[in-house]
């Protein structure tokens, strides 16, 4: 017997919500049900490239709908709590876009919530499931390299799109340009090094390209420390171009050095590799799936299905994204006070509870 369709309903259809309802009504045992957008012109589009979906202008009136399982949220940054919780409240299982909050307290509440309802919260890193990105943390799992004592994950891209109606260039909707790609870098070097306990530490740089943007960074750098004296880089500039990430993982015998470049993250053609050794002894792995931004999206929509359909967790859950969020804010931070930040010290100061014992 053939078990019945996950439910979807999507909130948000800009540029990448529309990817996301493609990857929904493409994923199998999945249905996309209902798209919420406010504006008109989104509305149309989402009529006229997926009609069996009914389209709303309020989330909220999405919501009183008894025919939902999931929701796929994909909006600005800013309203990512509100809507998150307002969907946690009514029961349904939730794929909330990173950055999951915009604040510490708040994303502790929402994996607070989706404990207290058992619900699925999956948090939008799809690295996690990228063949590329994901054979570096199985190398590590595998000991290719010993023990991991230092990570290095670089992006050099061209500078940010605008947003629909400029949310990105807006500090108050996009919470800071740390909430942005590098948040994916700070979920990738914690996954990585794992095995080096949590994060300690953060200590991070950041300067603007153009003075008028303030405190919106296109130059960062953050150091982050774990609990074994491991170490972490991440590194950015959004004054180039293309889009050319790498990533190098030492370890105490030998490195893996993995990259990938496009002219843009959706790109269908990247060329990329993967490189592990030490000294003379190198190997290569070869892919036979591709890997980029849309096809992990799809990857992670069916994950999501999957970690709904067994009760387990996703790749990355709501713990995993509270982490990823409260490194950028911390190192945000840093870069405010200009000096390390002790991540302790950071909870017990802009947490929901000092403790925090089921979160930490």
């Amino acid at each position: 017997m053939t078990d019945p369709p996950i439910r979807f309903v999507l909130i948000g259809y800009g540029l990448f919500g529309a990817h996301h309802a493609r990857a929904i009504a493409a994923a199998p045992g999945a249905e996309l049900r209902a798209i919420a957008v406010p504006s008109e012109a989104s509305q149309q589009a989402a009529r006229a490239a997926h009609p069996g979906a009914t389209i709303y202008s309020d989330y909220r009136e999405l919501l009183a709908r008894d025919d939902i399982d999931a929701v796929d949220v994909v909006i600005p940054n800013r309203w990512h709590y509100d809507v998150g919780r307002a969907v946690l409240m009514s029961e349904r299982h939730l794929l909330l876009e990173k950055p999951m909050a915009l604040t510490l307290a708040q994303c502790d509440e929402l994996v607070a919530l989706a404990a207290k309802h058992d619900l699925v919260l999956a948090v939008g890193h799809e690295l996690r499931v990228s063949s590329l990105w994901g054979s570096v943390k199985q190398l590590i799992d595998d000991g290719a390299i010993g023990q991991p004592r230092a990570a290095l994950v670089e992006l050099s891209r061209f500078p940010y799109r605008q947003g629909s109606g400029g949310w990105r260039y807006e500090r108050g909707s996009v919470g800071s340009w740390i909430l942005e790609e590098p948040i994916h870098f700070f979920d990738l070097a914690r996954w990585y090094l794992s095995g080096c306990g949590e994060p300690v530490s953060v200590y991070a740089r950041a300067s603007a390209r153009e003075t008028a943007r303030g405190d919106l960074h296109d130059h960062f750098t953050a150091t982050i420390g774990f609990a074994d004296d491991a170490y972490a880089v991440i590194v950015q500039t959004l004054s180039a171009f293309g889009h050319h990430q790498t990533v190098k993982v030492s370890g105490t015998k030998g490195t893996i050095w993995a990259q990938w470049s496009a002219s843009d993250a959706r790109s269908p053609k990247p060329v990329f590799s993967l490189r592990y050794g030490i000294a003379d002894s190198v190997e290569e792995l070869t892919f036979e799936k591709p890997t980029g931004e849309l096809l992990e999206l799809a990857d992670e929509i069916v994950a999501f299905t999957h970690a709904i359909r067994q009760s387990q967790p996703p790749p990355c859950t709501g713990k995993d994204g509270r982490w990823s969020a409260m490194l950028c804010l911390a190192a945000e931070e840093s870069v405010r006070r200009k000096e390390e930040i002790l991540i302790a010290d950071y909870v017990a100061a802009f947490g929901m509870s000092p403790q925090a014992p089921e979160i930490v």
